[in-house]
């Protein structure tokens, strides 16, 4: 299945991955609408990592895992695993335990504290390519085929 994969040499720590990925999950597509006038403006599910005073600096995304270990901690079933291999979670059955978090060895898997659920990349299925590989101006973030764990 195809997979995002992050060249940290590349990442000039830019931020417009987690722009791009907040756009493309709100409610107007709009960047200056999502950021300033929607109520619930959603939180990126990648992250940008900075170390050594921004000298270092890398995306962190859901690596669909073959095996995931969010999966097999989710007490509720909120997490599934469809037949392309993506790892999904349903918010409705979500009960905000956090297991998930933990369990994620990438620190892939986000609390959305405001509505107290977990937050993960879902590869933005209305896409042919997932927002912040596109939006990546290094090319620092590339989208295909590949095995995780």
């Amino acid at each position: 299945m195809k997979r995002i994969y992050m060249i940290e040499e590349a990442c000039i720590g830019c931020h417009l991955c987690e722009v791009a990925c907040i756009t493309e999950h709100s409610q107007s597509k709009n960047p200056v609408k999502a950021f300033l006038h929607e109520e619930n403006r959603p939180i990126s599910r990648c992250t940008v990592e900075e170390w050594d005073g921004g000298v270092v600096s890398f995306s962190t995304t859901c690596r669909h895992c073959d095996e995931p270990d969010c999966l097999r901690a989710c007490i509720s079933g909120a997490i599934q695993k469809d037949d392309k291999g993506v790892v999904r979670i349903d918010t409705e059955q979500c009960v905000g335990c956090w297991s998930c978090v933990m369990a994620c060895p990438y620190g892939a898997v986000q609390r959305n504290l405001t509505k107290k659920k977990a937050n993960k990349c879902d590869l933005c299925p209305d896409r042919t390519s997932p927002a912040c590989v596109d939006a990546c101006p290094n090319r620092a973030l590339v989208y295909k085929e590949g095995s995780q764990k």
